[in-house]
């Protein structure tokens, strides 16, 4: 432990104190220019997007197909909220897309056909091909059971049956005459002699004379070639039969089918694709009119849900169904769409299955619409890292805007697995503008590794988080606050109320001149201030009820915290507050932990001793410190030997460490709070505990901005309250974090009360000087500084060591006596 040292004079010259003022940039309630929010119009653009908005507009008028919209922002529903509300308008003022159907294609069923259709008459012409098909199911039977049609057939069936009786006839005629009788057996027709009209046995056949049984025998021979000839004559009959009444069946279908197709064909004479597919529909209903005849005994098998009674979605009469994909009607503008489960199918569809049998079927009217169906000829919103969460989504979306079509597939067809038989639906033609929402690093990473990304998404949207503060735009926030408050149904705010929140809102952005814009958060501190003036039984949101609500979220997330102070309190982690030590700094670093920081005192120490100029990092050398944070020791060389050895060797070797620190450390704010120690051990000048420091250092020694410089601040004075505060204590910042600071208002209470302070330094001369108690000095011409000087007692440590060193050099070269060997 270095020994502790007593407590000089500081000298008058030392940089002041900030002023109260500066600590904490108020909003006086008395300034607004309202009475309550309820006098605020709505804000319908979150303020300070205006560059977003023109992004934007861009974006959305620029029609050429690969200038699709990437806005960096996370995709909460209130971004979400305002760039739907953008894209709405926009929408609005546009036409309706097509509604999109599938319909058979009979030529052939494994490549449905696709219609695009004005909006609204997708609907009309699956509707009229329902009607059609009720209509010709109960037309069709009743046209073929008309006395017309039936004596028709009739005479078709009997022109059949006379012209076999008539080949018939005419040969058992002949074989009469000729004394041959054709008998009918159980395996066919027979030819047998006869005499006196009685057939003849085989053995009276063997009685007659030799010449009349050759002549009976050749008789019969040709009686049977003969018949031969006419059996072989039957199916032809009979095929012109079959023929004849197909014939008849299409003329009567025709004829009972052509108004009613009449009807269809005057609906949509406006459209020459319905014109075609109704052509082709009214040739396969005369084609398959014994499909609507309903036969006896032939099972209807449907594919809809099992039980259901054989209607229109009869197995046979599907094929008439038009699978409206898109339905538009009654659209009043282009669609805007925002699919928050961005997988493959949810993007281009998918194709539906139904198990029957032990046998998964399909067909068009089992494809699906995707997002990107659904938002054709509008826009679809995706979260990206939802997106690229989900296999094969990513790549999916960019194969349909790339080939400017939706093509409905399954897995297995994309990935050329062998799967099921399914539809080869025809594509879909694309025209829809893609915004992702996502993250900055998501973007610059797609933008790096995915060429194709930045082939397609060349419109940048930057979403601002934050915006000055001044009068007009706290005017804006106000509106935006009253906004939500409506929108959300909540309590309306007083004035101290929504001054407490400006100020709440200026903390979040890590500037007291700025303000956070970031609507999820705002919202939901309304939410809970909402709750807490319930509670109450106020009417109106106040200040309190404000300020309760930070306080009750940092008490939710405080425990770790409140552990550590108990351990600082308790002596496990030593943290001084009183006294100077030698080679010794409290620095101030920020804990996170998830959405709650803060900050906490850690000793920083230093040793030196005679070296070849090396600043040992312990933190980098067990491999705990990040790189920024070795960068930030690395600077401290530079600073040194610029500074007091540019003549001549740096000889020391140093040893920077953060005392019990237990993880891993990143980050430059405690360059200069390790430079103040590294300084204090080499000049043997003791540095003040009651003080804190925090900022980063350049190689010149000036000191530079951090963040988080509110946390680190409180988190010192939290420690410095429970071990007493002294009057003397306070935290040494950078001068350029001042206008960073929106500090609590017990902090900003006691350094008005004199038992606190905060330092604005612009140098490391100047945070030596309140640490030491001793001007720093400056160089002379010959560069020498002041006696009784921060750098004069630096340097002469400094030529100290060289000395030693030059010393040792000479003795190693020389022999005992020091002479050269």
């Amino acid at each position: 432990m270095p020994e502790e040292i007593a407590e000089p004079t500081v000298p008058a010259a030392m940089p002041a104190a900030l002023a109260v003022a500066e600590l904490r940039r108020r909003c006086d309630p008395d300034s607004l220019p309202f009475q309550s929010l309820v006098e605020l119009e709505d804000l319908a653009v979150p303020p300070g997007q205006e560059i977003a908005i023109e992004a934007l507009r861009f974006g959305v008028s620029m029609r050429h197909p690969d200038y699709h919209i990437y806005a960096f922002a996370p995709a909460t529903a209130a971004r979400l909220g305002f760039v739907r509300d953008f894209l709405d308008q926009c929408a609005a003022k546009e036409p309706p897309p097509s509604d999109v159907c599938y319909v058979n294609n009979f030529e052939n069923p494994q490549t449905p056909n696709v219609l695009a259709l004005p909006a609204g008459r997708g609907a009309q012409l699956r509707d009229a091909m329902k009607e059609l098909v009720q209509e010709l199911r109960a037309a069709l039977p009743a046209a073929f059971e008309n006395e017309d049609y039936r004596t028709k057939r009739h005479g078709i069936d009997e022109k059949f049956k006379q012209r076999q009786e008539e080949a018939f006839g005419a040969l058992q005629k002949r074989a009469q005459k000729e004394g041959v009788a054709i008998i009918r057996t159980p395996v066919g027709i027979a030819f047998a002699p006869m005499r006196d009209n009685e057939v003849l046995s085989p053995d009276e056949f063997q009685k007659l004379p030799a010449a009349e049984r050759k002549k009976v025998t050749a008789t019969i021979e040709d009686m049977q070639e003969k018949m031969e000839g006419i059996i072989r004559q039957v199916p032809v009959w009979a095929r012109e039969h079959r023929e004849e009444l197909r014939q008849l069946n299409r003329d009567v279908t025709r004829y009972a089918v052509a108004h009613l197709m009449q009807e269809e064909r005057a609906a949509f004479a406006d459209l020459p694709p319905v014109e075609i597919y109704l052509a082709a529909v009214e040739r396969d209903v005369i084609e398959n009119v014994d499909d609507f005849l309903g036969e006896s005994g032939r099972p209807e098998m449907a594919l809809g849900p099992i039980g259901e009674s054989a209607g229109p979605d009869h197995l046979a009469f599907r094929r008439y169904q038009v699978n409206l994909l898109v339905d538009n009607s009654g659209k009043t503008g282009a669609p805007v769409i925002y699919e928050d489960n961005p997988t493959v199918h949810s993007l281009v569809g998918r194709i539906e299955h139904i198990a029957r049998f032990g046998a998964l079927l399909t067909d068009f009217n089992l494809l699906k619409a995707g997002a990107l169906h659904r938002s054709n000829g509008g826009y679809l919103v995706l979260d990206a890292m939802k997106l690229l969460r989900n296999p094969l989504a990513y790549d999916a979306l960019k194969r349909a805007l790339r080939a400017g079509e939706v093509r409905i597939q399954s897995l297995e067809q994309m990935l050329s697995l062998t799967g099921t038989v399914s539809p080869d639906a025809a594509p879909v033609p694309l025209k829809v503008k893609v915004v992702l929402i996502g993250p900055r690093i998501l973007y610059y990473l797609l933008n790096q590794f995915d060429s194709e990304f930045t082939e397609l998404f060349k419109v940048q949207v930057d979403v601002e988080d934050q915006i000055d503060r001044d009068a007009d735009r706290v005017l804006m926030v106000a509106r935006m606050i009253a906004t939500l408050v409506r929108r959300h149904r909540l309590r309306p705010l007083d004035r101290g109320g929504v001054a407490r929140l400006l100020e709440q809102l200026a903390r979040e952005s890590g500037d007291g001149q700025k303000l956070s814009i970031e609507t999820p958060a705002v919202l939901d501190l309304l939410k809970e201030s909402d709750h807490w003036a319930g509670q109450a039984g106020r009417e109106a949101i106040t200040a309190a009820d404000i300020q309760q609500s930070i306080d009750a979220r940092q008490r939710r997330a405080d425990r770790i915290y409140r552990r550590m102070r108990e351990q600082v309190r308790n002596g496990v982690l030593q943290v001084e507050t009183t006294g100077r030590r030698i080679g010794q700094v409290n620095g101030l670093s920020v804990i996170a932990l998830g959405a709650f920081n803060f900050g906490h005192p850690s000793r920083i120490t230093a040793q030196v001793r005679l070296g070849s100029g090396r600043v040992i990092d312990i933190e980098r050398e067990v491999e705990l410190g990040g790189h920024l944070h070795s960068k930030g020791v690395l600077i401290l060389s530079g600073f040194l030997g610029g500074r007091y050895a540019q003549d001549k060797p740096l000889s020391l070797q140093a040893s920077l460490v953060f005392e019990q620190s237990y993880g891993p450390i990143e980050g430059d704010s405690a360059s200069s709070a390790e430079l103040y120690a590294l300084l204090s051990a080499i000049g043997q000048l003791p540095l003040r505990q009651d003080l804190a420091v925090t900022g980063s250092v350049d190689q010149h020694g000036r000191i530079q901005a951090i963040g988080g410089v509110n946390e680190k601040v409180e988190g010192f004075f939290d420690v410095c309250a429970e071990q007493g505060l002294s009057g003397r204590q306070g935290v040494i910042i950078p001068a350029t974090n001042v206008r960073h600071l929106m500090l609590r208002q017990d902090v900003v209470d006691a350094v008005a009360a004199g038992r606190f302070a905060i330092y604005a330094v612009k140098t490391v001369d100047e945070g030596m000087a309140l640490l030491t108690g001793m001007p720093a000095g400056a160089a002379d011409g010959a560069g020498n500084y002041p006696a009784g000087s921060v750098n004069h007692a630096v340097a002469a440590r400094l030529e100290h060591y060289a000395s030693k060193a030059r010393e040792l050099a000479r003795r190693a070269e020389g022999g005992p006596d020091g002479e050269r060997k």
